[in-house]
């Protein structure tokens, strides 16, 4: 059940994400929720397609389909009640891949898989469909820019491992690493730590 909790709160966070940025590119309401859709589902499709799931679980669960719905229509609405555009994307932005970096872990242990896979699960489930969102709305995706992304995700599935033998109750355990992704992305934004380029600033294209 908490589980569930969890993975309906993620596609709240991202279908909300999705939406922003959607309303940032001003597009139509149709546009908007499908900018939503794609956020709150890449991921979890990806990852299920890749396990051999059929069908997806978010065609299985319609619970999912009224959730993004509601959540973009929830944003829309009230756009003008939340302040402070990027701000409010980079919040919803973050919950949504600490709360789905546990979820495609789960799944990938419930899978079966090894814990190095399960952890590229939850990477993947949670950072794909903001990549999706990006590139349907013309931005270069967070993932491949030098933003701590995609790392918090990673080190928070090694969280979830290496603390796994002292946790009989997941729950605590799903929490913990949430925390831990929310906590390194907020602090590599705050001090602006990021991962090395490969380029010098006056370096040109080969």
């Amino acid at each position: 059940m908490f589980f569930q909790v969890i993975d309906i709160l993620g596609t709240i966070a991202f279908a909300i994400s999705g939406a922003l940025v959607a309303m940032n590119k001003r597009m139509d309401p149709f546009g908007v929720l499908i900018i939503a859709f794609v956020t709150a589902v890449g991921g979890g499709t990806l990852r299920d397609v890749m396990i051999g799931i059929e069908p997806v679980s978010w065609m299985r669960n319609m619970t999912f389909v009224y959730v993004i719905i509601s959540s973009a229509f929830f944003a829309v609405l009230f756009r003008k009640r939340i302040n402070y555009l990027r701000k409010s994307l980079f919040l919803f932005d973050t919950i949504g891949i600490s709360l789905y970096t546990v979820v495609g872990i789960e799944t990938g242990l419930v899978a079966g898989l090894h814990p190095l896979i399960c952890i590229a699960m939850g990477t993947m489930t949670a950072c794909f469909g903001g990549v999706l969102r990006d590139i349907l709305c013309n931005e270069i995706p967070v993932i491949f820019r030098k933003e701590i992304y995609a790392t918090a995700c990673i080190l928070g599935g090694i969280t979830y491992f290496l603390l796994l033998q002292f946790f009989e109750d997941r729950n605590i355990l799903f929490v913990i690493v949430g925390v831990v992704v929310i906590t390194i992305r907020l602090i590599a934004v705050r001090y602006k730590i990021s991962l090395p380029t490969l380029y010098k600033k006056d370096e040109g294209i080969l």
